[in-house]
């Protein structure tokens, strides 16, 4: 959270003009940047709302909590007011969104999304968004999971009136999400009191704070039951605006000849995934025709496994790109394109078959093959050349056909311990944005650690699953892999570093000598002691990834070096302009640090580089057993 003090304090540091300044050096100082304008004008306007309905209701002993983070993922909500229960005397908390709008309206038919005049995109309904901060703070809060009734959800809109945002209430309304105008004042300090006591709140604040968390749900561990039974995720605000939109989009196209194009763009982790197995999911139980296709074999692959195991017909959902050369125009409701930054330029390969080399572009295919064909990808994921997956090229090839495409952009992530700064670390680390990279600076979300040697590397990632986590090695593609194997043959240790060696990863769909299929690497327990790479790694997570740079990237005084020669991955051929080889490989790198939830450890293999990652990234101070059960509780491996 930014800031925590009583209603009454947080009052009178908005009277004396210090909140707004508190809560900017705070933001700051936690995330590596400073907050908008609108959201300090956010803080300006709709706090005092907050705090003077607190004190009118007698409530000015209760702990205010601003800006909290929600667990294992940047999101924040506005507020969670934290006291005691006026029957019960046990801790209780209500969670507050404060909107500024005097006025909002459903979109057309569909309550769960709204318009705003100052927003040029559809914005989910409120009293949907505060439900689903309640119900991830109960699914992650070992204070609230097993006492759900502890936690209240309202949205205030402090400007509004009931008849300028009446089209809101179609949506039911629970204890988890209310919603309250300015003209309901009276109703909104009646809801307070029933939730707290004009009693102090910090100690269940303590309690809040010191609950302990619990891991996010991995994708692949929940696919089954996400696809054959019921939704498992619990997707918040531009994911449920992003899911409510696809549903929309689906809904004409039934009712009419409609066909529309959505675009989902976002970063590693901030569900992009997670969003097409709950479209999926939802599309499977509606009886809606509807497949998922990825360029990833193994992704594929590990999903037609885990998803599918019991039930053929789950494992047909899932495609490659490549699938839909001879499908019928519209002979679909919804194609879930995931990992669409890697769209190729066309569908033909060696082995397609002459009557089926048209020329014809990949993506234009896609888009032909569905009424709502739905793409989800993140452009700083292009690691080969001819991926060409982007916002842009899927804008213009929809409107080459008339057709309109809604882009929602997910500023939030779920890995890497939720941790925003990470991310912007790793971009200015690798110079794909900022001037320079930057000092590490500690946030409590995600660790990170610097190593001197490979098998110190391994030897931490040991320990980390010996005290229940999963762990990988991953690496540059800077070692010749031995792909053609001898049956009985154990894996060769390619990756030779020193006197320390390992092999790659299996190449191919079988297991070999007890070491998991390439596509299985990443899921299955037994892909330890294996190194990967960048194709077998992208679009998974796990909970701690050791990352070794090659020689291919390597810090020079001041800037990277990126030494094409280096480099042993046969997709970079010498028709490849050394500048898309820079790229990629930066993108590379990029893809094996974002993999780690609760953290990642670096090697390099140059000493140079070697100390300039030391410079960057001070130790990690010890962590005792319970400092370390209250940051996260280790998933047992073979549970995903």
């Amino acid at each position: 959270m930014l800031f925590r003090e009583s209603a009454a304090s947080v009052a009178a540091r908005t009277l004396e003009g210090s909140l707004a300044l508190h809560l900017t050096e705070n933001f700051t100082h936690t995330h590596g940047c400073r907050p908008g304008p609108s959201e300090v004008r956010s803080w300006e306007r709709s706090i005092p709302a907050l705090t003077n309905a607190l004190l009118d209701a007698g409530l000015g002993q209760v702990e205010v909590l601003l800006e909290y983070s929600l667990p294992l993922t940047s999101k924040r909500a506005d507020a969670i007011l934290a006291g005691v229960h006026p029957v019960t005397g046990e801790p209780s908390y209500v969670v507050v969104e404060l909107k500024q709008w005097s006025e909002a309206h459903p979109e057309e038919d569909d309550p769960l999304l709204c318009r705003i005049d100052a927003y040029r995109q559809s914005v989910l309904n409120p009293i949907e968004q505060v439900r689903g901060y309640c119900e991830y703070l109960i699914a992650f809060n070992g204070a609230l999971s097993e006492k759900p009734d502890r936690i209240a959800g309202a949205a205030y809109l402090h400007n509004a009136t009931e008849f300028g945002v009446s089209g809101l209430h179609a949506v039911e309304q629970s204890d988890h999400g209310m919603l309250f105008t300015a003209d309901k004042r009276g109703a909104f300090l009646d809801f307070l009191r029933s939730k707290l006591a004009p009693k102090p709140g910090a100690a269940a604040a303590d309690v809040l704070r010191d609950g302990k968390v619990q891991p996010s749900t991995q994708l692949m561990s929940v696919a089954a039951q996400e696809i054959r039974e019921r939704e498992q995720f619990v997707l918040l605000d531009e994911q449920r605006l992003a899911y409510e939109l696809v549903l929309s989009a689906v809904r004409k196209a039934q009712r009419s000849d409609h066909k529309e194009v959505v675009v989902v763009a976002g970063g590693p982790g901030s569900g992009k995934s997670v969003i097409a197995l709950s479209l999926l999911g939802e599309m499977y139980r509606r009886d809606v025709s509807a497949l998922h296709a990825t360029g990833s074999q193994s992704f594929t692959k590990t999903m037609r496994k885990v998803a599918g195991a019991r039930k053929r017909e789950v494992q047909d959902l899932f495609k490659y790109f490549n699938s839909f050369m001879e499908a019928e125009r519209n002979g679909l409701d919804v194609l879930i394109c995931d990992e669409a930054h890697r769209i190729r330029k066309t569908s033909a390969n060696r082995y397609t078959k002459a009557e089926l080399r048209s020329g014809r572009a990949q993506l234009e295919e896609l888009i032909d093959a569905a009424r709502v064909p739905v793409f989800l990808l993140d452009q700083h994921q292009v690691v080969r050349p001819g991926e060409m997956g982007t916002v842009e090229q899927i804008r213009d090839a929809a409107a080459a056909k008339n057709l309109s495409c809604r882009v929602v952009s997910l500023e939030s992530q779920f890995r890497c311990g939720g941790s925003d700064s990470y991310l912007r670390w790793v971009v200015q680390l690798l110079g794909l944005e900022g001037d320079a990279p930057v000092e590490w600076e500690r946030d409590g979300r995600v660790q990170l650690e610097t190593v001197d040697s490979p098998r110190e590397l391994e030897v931490f990632l040991a320990t980390r699953r010996a005290e229940g986590y999963g762990a990988r090695m991953s690496a540059g593609y800077c070692w010749k892999w031995t792909t053609k194997l001898t049956p009985g043959q154990a894996l060769p240790a390619d990756v030779v570093i020193g006197d320390w060696a390992r092999p790659w990863n299996v190449y191919g769909d079988r297991s070999v000598l007890g070491a998991p299929p390439a596509a299985l690497w990443a899921t299955d327990p037994a892909g330890f002691g294996q190194v990967g790479c960048v194709y077998t790694a992208q679009g998974f997570e796990y909970d701690w990834s050791g990352v070794i740079l090659g020689p291919d990237l390597v810090w020079r005084t001041d800037r990277w070096v990126v030494d094409r020669a280096a480099s042993k991955d046969p997709v970079f051929t010498k028709a490849t302009p050394d500048a898309d080889v820079n790229r990629l490989i930066r993108n590379t790198y990029k893809v094996l640090l974002t993999r780690g939830m609760v953290g990642t450890v670096i090697y390099s293999t140059d000493p140079e580089t070697r100390d300039k990652l030391k410079s960057l990234v001070r130790p990690e101070p010890p962590i005792s057993a319970k400092g370390r059960s209250a940051r996260l509780a280790p998933v047992p491996e073979g549970a995903i």
